[in-house]
């Protein structure tokens, strides 16, 4: 088994302060968006894979919505762009799931960058 199995395994088995594996949990994190996200932040306090999943769906799906908002006031393009747009928030939507579920850090490239700079804090 590689090195990399053994550490994902050991981190799906870590147990929570909400007593789930971190992989559900992170998981869970993204199920209603910002909401799962906002529960999610406030009642773990031990581990910061599940905080880091939890604050990046607050911040992308807070993103999403208003980017879609904004782009539904300009009339033609603007209706393209959100009707674009709300497949592609499903699939990152997955996409985030998935790979919470998997042990991973998955992060996105601007959101995760910045979720990483409010964990430090």
């Amino acid at each position: 088994m590689s090195e990399d199995n053994k550490n994902g395994e050991q981190q799906n088995q870590n147990k929570t302060s909400t007593g789930l594996t971190e992989n559900v949990a992170g998981l869970l994190s993204y199920v209603l968006g910002p909401i799962t996200g906002i529960v999610f932040f406030i009642i773990e306090k031990e581990s910061r894979f599940v905080r880091f999943h939890a604050l990046q769906s607050i911040f992308v799906f807070v993103a999403l919505f208003v980017i879609t908002k904004v782009l539904s006031f300009i009339p033609l393009i603007g209706w393209i762009f959100a009707l674009i747009a709300s497949p592609l928030s499903l699939v990152v939507w997955i996409v985030l799931m998935y790979q919470a579920y998997q042990g991973k850090w998955f992060k996105l490239p601007v959101v995760g960058d910045i979720v990483e700079q409010q964990l430090k804090k």
